[in-house]
């Protein structure tokens, strides 16, 4: 794995996630949750932002989904991840998808401090309760934005529906995702989440819940933010 100037980042998490690199794109393997949820976000940022020539990016990456979604839309697609196999994955995934999107092994740092005030739109979608430090991947985020630009970030809330849901249903009950994905000390509250946005002059526009049947594989957005939430801020300017 490519190292980068004081990453953000836990290399066990790293590791794991990489683990299911060759499947990401199987909507029917261990990313399945992925697959379901992620048109919901992508319309979740396509109805708040214009994505059509938009200069976006796309922070902990993955595979693509995200990425590929927003490029799908008309953005201009930056997406970054610490993952060596997850972008070797995202990169190969355009040959069958034939959009353009500008992957990178680079972390939130280095993008941050490489190209300040840059991108119009700062999507960073579960990954925020896998790094050490929140606060500086938020600071991160916030450094990255043009003035007047919005972020859009979704994490797991910290509440006991939350735990049952994705740690006990998810890992244990279903065996959705792979045991030790989630620690519940990680999970976020709307609250702290909206703290650290101000902090770093970002303003909370809107939040949802996100809304997932495992069964029927529906996902929709929701007014309960009790277990999964999506949020849209902006940053001063």
């Amino acid at each position: 794995m490519q190292t980068q100037a004081n990453p953000n980042v836990s290399a066990e998490e790293i590791a794991r996630f990489e683990k299911l690199a060759a499947r990401w794109w199987d909507p029917d393997g261990e990313s399945r949750p992925l697959h379901d949820l992620n048109p919901v976000r992508a319309a979740y940022v396509a109805g708040r932002a214009n994505l059509r020539g938009a200069r976006v990016v796309d922070v902990g990456c993955g595979g693509g989904l995200l990425s590929e979604a927003l490029a799908r839309a008309g953005a201009n697609v930056t997406a970054i991840d610490l993952g060596d196999k997850l972008i070797e994955i995202a990169k190969l995934h355009l040959f069958e998808s034939n959009l353009q999107v500008d992957y990178r092994v680079q972390s939130s740092t280095a993008l941050a401090e490489a190209e300040p005030a840059s991108f119009d739109v700062v999507c960073c979608m579960e990954l925020i309760e896998h790094v050490p430090d929140p606060q500086a991947l938020i600071r991160d985020l916030s450094a990255m934005l043009k003035p007047g630009g919005q972020l859009f970030l979704s994490t797991l809330n910290r509440t006991p529906a939350a735990f049952g849901a994705a740690i006990v249903g998810a890992e244990y009950v279903m065996g959705l995702l792979p045991r030790g994905t989630h620690h519940y000390a990680q999970f976020l509250k709307p609250s702290e989440v909206a703290t650290m946005l101000r902090r770093f002059e970002l303003e909370l526009e809107d939040i949802k819940g996100l809304a997932y049947n495992p069964l029927t594989r529906n996902a929709s957005l929701s007014s309960n933010t009790a277990v999964n939430y999506v949020l849209a801020a902006r940053k001063a300017g």
